[in-house]
């Protein structure tokens, strides 16, 4: 089996359904937090703008938050402009440019590190949808995709710090074919990837790794269950690229749970004694 075999087994599933179910439950999660509607960081990414679609069909009470920096494209700024007309939200968003608010930081941590800065916007950003989220007594809706969060490629209490994650069950793969089937334009669905919180930065570059790879590996590694060398066998590639994304999944999984609390009694929390997700 190569890789566009597995590909294909992974965009085989059916999108009206799928999309019917995400719309339900985003609504069903809203009157079930007691919150009014849900409020959406849109950077005109194809996560992104599936998930506002979704977020559109699912409440009328919805709110936009653009939050670029010097690092956002403007391709990605006239993307998501784009969306908020394909679903009527011309009175439903706001523009926020986030360099002031990380000028303030860096004077404050007197660092040039992309990379500490980067993980800052993405926190930023995180700050503003929360504080929104707080006057509007509305959910935080999460963008990513289950592809970003088995390899950990978000940030911690970042656009990692939501409420739900409506499509955090898909595949990358899966979201464009989303995408496509809820109509967004060709030129988003088929963008490369990129959190853009540095000059140039994209997914797959940062990764060195095709998408297209990741999500055969991770189908076959996550959904599958098969062993590394099969997995390499069966998709014709080297050996040590499924061994280098089988560590991210493991190197991440600290993102993807909540902190660890040591156990000192006979039902601590998250161990041994949870409350239930939803009380209605």
């Amino acid at each position: 089996m190569r890789v566009q075999s597995v590909l294909q087994e992974l965009k085989d599933v059916n999108y009206s359904v799928i999309s019917e179910y995400i719309i339900r439950r985003i609504s069903e999660y809203i009157t079930e937090s007691g919150k009014n509607g849900g409020i959406i960081g849109l950077s005109g990414g194809i996560d992104s703008s599936v998930t506002t679609v979704l977020l559109s069909k699912a409440t009328q009470n919805y709110f936009i938050l653009l939050m670029p920096s010097s690092s956002t494209p403007q391709k990605d700024m006239e993307d998501a402009k784009k969306i908020i007309n394909m679903i009527g939200a011309n009175n439903k968003y706001k523009i926020i440019n986030i360099d002031p608010i990380l000028e303030s930081f860096k004077n404050e941590i007197k660092t040039n590190d992309k990379l500490v800065l980067g993980n800052i916007k993405a926190r930023i950003r995180m700050i503003l949808l929360y504080a929104y989220a707080q006057i509007m007594n509305y959910l935080v809706i999460g963008t990513g995709d289950k592809s970003e969060l088995l390899l950990g490629y978000f940030t911690k209490y970042g656009d990692g710090g939501v409420d739900i994650l409506p499509i955090g069950d898909l595949y990358k793969t899966q979201v464009r074919e989303l995408g496509r089937y809820l109509g967004l334009p060709e030129d988003i669905v088929t963008k490369p990837s990129s959190p853009a919180l540095w000059e140039g930065q994209t997914a797959e570059g940062e990764l060195g790794v095709s998408y297209d790879i990741i999500d055969a590996v991770l189908y076959l590694r996550v959904e599958k269950m098969m062993d590394i060398e099969s997995i390499a066998k069966e998709l014709q590639i080297d050996t040590e690229i499924v061994h280098k994304i089988d560590r991210m999944i493991k190197t991440s999984q600290h993102k993807r749970l909540p902190p660890e609390i040591f156990r000192l009694s006979g039902r601590a929390i998250n161990s041994d004694w949870r409350y239930p997700r939803e009380w209605i």
